[in-house]
């Protein structure tokens, strides 16, 4: 059994409590937060124990595994402390707000002999799930072109949701370092590490935040592959986010992750299923009707946010345990970040970056 605790106690941390108690080998007994009233408020309604001293809690409750949902600027102070004291961390989106940051974390982590992994629950995603494993078929020759389109929307009410929202010091950033994250990640599992990055980004309409609500880039991948991206949140109320993927052989396929705007945990929910929106590999064309409707069953007959979750908690538990090779890993992580800190530099450097 995985004893867990979560480091934090806003809206997502509401989802990875429910998660979790449906993930074989886990258990999860603490919360820790700053806030003492908070932590003690979210304790009580998911029957936890909360504290305010990380290292109590660790040593008390004797933790084996924490899941960090703190803001982001803070992920990189918590996952050291609790690597540092000795348990296993999986941190949210992102993974930190640069790569120097990963750096140190991932480094810890091996010192450590810990697993250190960042949750991108999308990858569990049938429609996800395909594409990587029509790549790592050979299905798509060598994937050469990559497309990452989000068109999602966030209101002021969202921004005055928490108080560090859409502030440069308190969230690192806009929709490239909360909202893209996870349709990033899934560019750089498809397409593998970056090598050069050239973007622009502002904020088209949303003057009550400091932070973009649009970025537009240009990536070139170590495998010679290229891509494009136009990640935004200035479109009301919502259309889609896709990633697709173009291999050498001329074929094609894609995911559609969310329909409308991307869910806000606590506040809305996904609107659309997740379906592969393109296929065109010789042969399975046909297949996209018949993959629609299980993945729009699937759907419908669970909680499709706390679900894919769960999976993912599934996969950390049981690395943990040493029973399967962890998904999502901190390097992994590291790529996203290192493709989201390219873009927010371009502009400011007014130039590609090169790694």
């Amino acid at each position: 059994m995985v004893r867990y605790a979560l480091i934090g106690y806003g809206k997502v941390a509401q989802v990875h409590a429910k998660s979790l108690r449906d993930v074989k080998d886990a258990a999860l007994v603490a919360v820790w937060g700053r806030n003492k009233e908070k932590a003690e408020q979210f304790a009580q309604k998911w029957d936890l124990h909360a504290y305010t001293d990380l290292s109590l809690m660790i040593e008390t409750e004797k933790i084996d595994a924490v899941l960090i949902s703190t803001p982001h600027p803070l992920h990189k102070e918590h996952a050291i402390a609790a690597l540092e004291a000795g348990v296993h961390v999986l941190v949210e989106k992102p993974m930190a707000l640069t790569v120097a940051d990963c750096d140190v974390m991932i480094e810890t982590a091996q010192k450590q002999k810990k697993q250190l992994g960042v949750i991108s629950q999308r990858r569990w995603l049938p429609a996800s799930q395909r594409i990587k494993q029509a790549i790592d078929a050979g299905k798509l020759g060598t994937p050469m072109v990559g497309q990452v389109t989000m068109l999602g929307w966030r209101d002021e009410a969202y921004y005055k949701s928490d108080p560090w929202r859409g502030k440069w010091d308190s969230e690192g950033g806009g929709v490239l370092i909360n909202q893209a994250p996870h349709q990033l990640d899934l560019l750089t599992w498809f397409l593998g590490p970056i090598k050069e990055v050239y973007a622009q980004w502002d904020n088209i309409n949303h003057p009550f935040i400091e932070v973009e609500d649009t970025a537009v880039g240009v990536v070139r991948f170590a495998s010679g592959a290229m891509a494009s991206i136009l990640v935004s949140n200035s479109q009301k109320p919502g259309i889609y986010a896709k990633v697709h993927i173009h291999g050498s052989n001329a074929f094609s396929a894609g995911v559609q992750t969310d329909g409308g705007a991307m869910f806000v945990p606590g506040l809305s929910n996904m609107v659309d299923p997740p379906i592969n929106d393109l296929w065109t590999i010789p042969g399975e064309e046909q297949l996209l009707e018949s993959w629609k409707k299980e993945d729009t069953d699937l759907f419908n007959s669970i909680d499709p946010i706390a679900y894919f979750f769960t999976l993912q908690l599934e996969n950390f538990t049981q690395a943990v345990l040493g029973k399967e090779t962890l998904i999502s890993s901190g390097e992994e992580g590291r790529e996203t970040v290192k493709l989201i800190e390219g873009m927010y530099r371009s502009q400011r450097e007014r130039k590609p970056i090169c790694y």
